[in-house]
């Protein structure tokens, strides 16, 4: 992955408006990024999983194949980083997006300022997890494997996006402690968290899934009400 040598970050824009298109390239690449365009939901799928991105910038209302049809196309095959950067602004569209796999929504119209913050955290945050290379953390069935960013439970590979990944890592890193939201969202989401910001909420919800999925019966992410989360499981 480019963000953790020293070439710069490729960056996907798969956006139909050929205006904001342009904008955005010239935004970016004047941050020193490469960038790519593509206006088409089938073909940004094909550009998204052939690994020659670090981070998908995705909208929603595209021709050929709807972003969320695409992100969830693309989390079976990868976990590219995706912000999904749409019109579509409200609860519900930002709570989907989430669910579907999405590690940032920003609605459109948006600060460009604001969007290069969050191609940098991002980016900054996969840089140094994937730097750590070679190492394993498990507990009670679950092993995280910080090289390839893939976890697994008795085996099966999770299917984790990059931020549940990471997520899931801090919870294990502190198991048996109680990890308030601030700090959360600070360490996985790199960020404050606002008043009605539910999105921590919603990357837990998609966590507790794929573990039940995988087969483990009782979730180890635990709610401390008027808290935060904490992870309860023995090592073995």
């Amino acid at each position: 992955m480019n963000a953790i040598t020293n070439l710069p970050a490729r960056l996907l824009m798969i956006e139909d408006d050929a205006l904001l298109g342009e904008h955005l390239r010239d935004y970016l690449e004047s941050r020193q990024y490469q960038t790519a365009v593509c206006s088409d939901g089938l073909e940004g799928l094909q550009l998204a999983v052939s690994g020659d991105y670090d981070l998908v910038l995705l909208d929603i209302l595209l021709p050929g194949l709807n972003g969320l049809e695409l992100l969830a196309s693309l989390r079976q095959r990868c976990t590219v980083p995706v912000i999904v950067v749409s019109a579509l602004g409200d609860e519900e569209a930002r709570i989907q997006g989430l669910i579907s796999g999405a590690d940032d929504y920003v609605a459109k119209p948006f600060s460009m300022a604001e969007l290069g913050v969050r191609v940098d955290a991002i980016l900054r945050r996969v840089a140094l997890e994937r730097n750590l290379h070679g190492q394993l953390a498990q507990a009670g069935g679950l092993q995280l494997h910080d090289a390839d960013q893939i976890g697994r439970f008795n085996g099966q590979d999770l299917g984790l996006t990059t931020t549940e990944f990471r997520l899931l890592q801090v919870l294990m890193e502190h198991r048996g402690e109680t990890l308030n939201k601030p700090f959360l969202y600070q360490t996985v989401l790199h960020r404050g968290c606002g008043r009605h910001d539910r999105s921590l909420d919603l990357h837990v919800s998609h966590l507790r899934r794929k573990l039940r999925d995988a087969g483990m019966p009782d979730s180890p992410v635990r709610t401390v009400w008027g808290q935060g989360y904490t992870l309860v499981m023995d090592p073995r």
